[in-house]
């Protein structure tokens, strides 16, 4: 059978789009090759997945030469990655890459002629509830951003942005589950502090993040509209929120955004 998908890289963003992709027949397991280093890791993906793996880059870009070719690597192996597949001299149809920081400049200037799309998923896409954000390069046309969109839609929502973007997004969504993380923590915390046991403290903040957020997704609210439905007269939301806001919570939650992409941006200069 062809090889319709290669990724170099067989970490957990990729072995997320792996195992969905497969799940949802997109490809089947004998279309795909994966190169990882560590033998460990690539005898669990044949096992897992019953795809082919190699140690050699080169052997992925040869497999894949008129498909996909997915990036899923550190950045700071990009270079001597790139000099590999080049040496090959045989090209892909579609370069989609995941690397946090490595700007589509630098990705056209290793696959000069070849149509590139820069992604940033973020790590819900392991259970499938990821959001990716794409910016196509200069030789990308409709059908590549269609079979792009395709692929991340296995693992999440996907929306297109234009590159100067990216570090924003980097800011946002690609970070952000840590910030929802460390409020997840935070409520439960105070859970605690309130007289709750652990584990129905975490339960219940969990599930009220989980819970709040299916409800602005379904419901199309704002999330003020949202916060005013909740907060009564004189009551105990509203003396939740006014410590909130005197401890500068929307504030520190809107910078910390900011600080995520300025930093992005530094990594890709």
């Amino acid at each position: 059978m062809t090889i319709k998908f290669g990724i170099i890289g067989g970490g957990v963003m990729a072995e997320a789009l792996l195992s969905r992709l497969i799940i949802q027949g997109i490809y089947q397991p004998q279309e795909v090759i994966v190169s990882e280093p560590q033998p460990a890791r690539r005898g669990f993906l044949v096992q897992q997945y019953g795809v082919y793996v190699t140690a050699d880059n080169q052997e992925v870009a040869r497999a894949v030469a008129a498909e996909v070719l997915f990036l899923a690597i550190k950045p700071q192996v990009f270079e001597t990655v790139a000099a590999e597949l080049s040496a090959t001299a045989m090209m892909p149809s579609l370069v989609i890459s995941i690397l946090a920081g490595v700007p589509l400049s630098k990705l056209e200037a290793a696959f000069p002629t070849v149509p590139i799309i820069r992604a940033m998923p973020n790590t819900p896409a392991t259970v499938g509830a990821g959001m990716t954000a794409i910016a196509p390069g200069k030789h990308v046309q409709s059908h590549h951003l269609q079979q792009a969109q395709q692929l991340f839609k296995a693992v999440g929502e996907v929306v297109e942005v234009p590159e100067p973007l990216m570090d924003a997004v980097t800011g946002l969504s690609g970070s952000g589950p840590a910030y929802v993380a460390i409020l997840v923590e935070a409520l439960s915390d105070g859970g605690v502090a309130a007289g709750l046991p652990r584990a129905i403290a975490s339960q219940l903040a969990l599930q009220t993040v989980l819970g709040t957020a299916q409800l602005l997704k379904d419901s199309g609210l704002h999330p003020a509209e949202l916060k005013d439905r909740v907060t009564s007269p004189g009551g105990t939301t509203i003396a939740g929120i006014a410590e909130l806001e005197r401890s500068g919570f929307r504030s520190a939650l809107i910078e910390a955004v900011q600080a995520a992409a300025t930093r992005s941006k530094q990594l890709g200069s």
